[in-house]
């Protein structure tokens, strides 16, 4: 048995929140492992963060966060506060919007391995897949991936995917505190630590399902720190791959 924590980074997901907790119960209630879910709220308008707790739901607390600082900054608050806690063995990432399916989790706890390991869900790959994507985003998130892959010389097939799960082992490993990335670059930033420090790596094909409500976070701004982040990674990995490692594990 696990003892598992999900952590669910919301900026006005109103819309979306309920119904994916309500996924998460029913799952709950069949499985074998304990599954708690940690919502990281950054000051939402629309009140998502109330709206989490009027529900009051045991297994689910709540992180208000003053303002919005990006997706890396609020999953690594989320890190934090599990970490102090030291009561959980793995962290799940997962969406708010629904396009990371509970159907998948069962398929991606099973594939966790013993000690550091990182479990990626991706869609890039045999029996993976993706529903309501344009084919320029599909082909965004492709090349994307594969250029990511040769600058930093991991292979694996879907870097900016965010539906993961991390041991504990693992996270008390990295510096979190000193990673930087903040928007979808930050799954990246996240792979490249877990290779660094030499996590077991598993790949579990899912099936992505593009948001119906609410409005999606990506933006040209976040595609653009991508780039220049992995070309400044790629660069150091080549020329200081000792200094690289020393910056992420600890």
């Amino acid at each position: 048995m696990k003892n598992m924590v999900v952590l669910i980074p919301t900026f006005n997901e109103s819309f979306t929140i309920v119904e994916q907790l309500k996924k998460l119960e029913n799952f709950r209630s069949v499985s074998k492992d304990e599954i708690r879910v940690l919502v990281i709220d950054d000051n939402s308008p629309d009140g998502t963060a109330d709206l989490v707790d009027n529900l009051q739901l045991p297994w689910v607390q709540v992180l208000r966060r003053p303002f919005k600082a990006g997706l890396g900054a609020a999953y690594r608050a989320g890190f934090s506060k599990v970490l102090a806690n030291d009561s959980f063995s793995h962290v799940i990432t997962m969406d708010a919007d629904g396009s990371h399916r509970v159907e998948d989790l069962p398929s991606l706890i099973a594939a966790i391995k013993p000690g550091r390991s990182i479990t990626l869900g991706t869609r890039w790959m045999p029996g993976g897949s993706v529903i309501n994507w344009p084919k320029g985003r599909q082909w965004l998130s492709k090349t994307g991936t594969k250029y990511a892959k040769f600058a930093l010389k991991m292979d694996l097939n879907d870097l900016t995917g965010g539906y993961r799960i991390y041991s504990v082992d693992l996270l008390n490993a990295l510096n979190l505190k000193d990673m930087q990335a903040t928007g979808y670059c930050f799954q990246i930033e996240m792979a490249m630590a877990a290779n660094l420090a030499r996590a077991v790596a598993t790949e579990v094909p899912i099936t992505f399902v593009e948001r119906i409500n609410g409005v999606s976070k990506m933006t040209k701004a976040i595609v653009i720190e991508a780039l220049i982040q992995i070309t400044r990674w790629g660069v150091v990995r080549r020329l200081r791959p000792n200094a690289d490692k020393l910056h992420y594990v600890k």
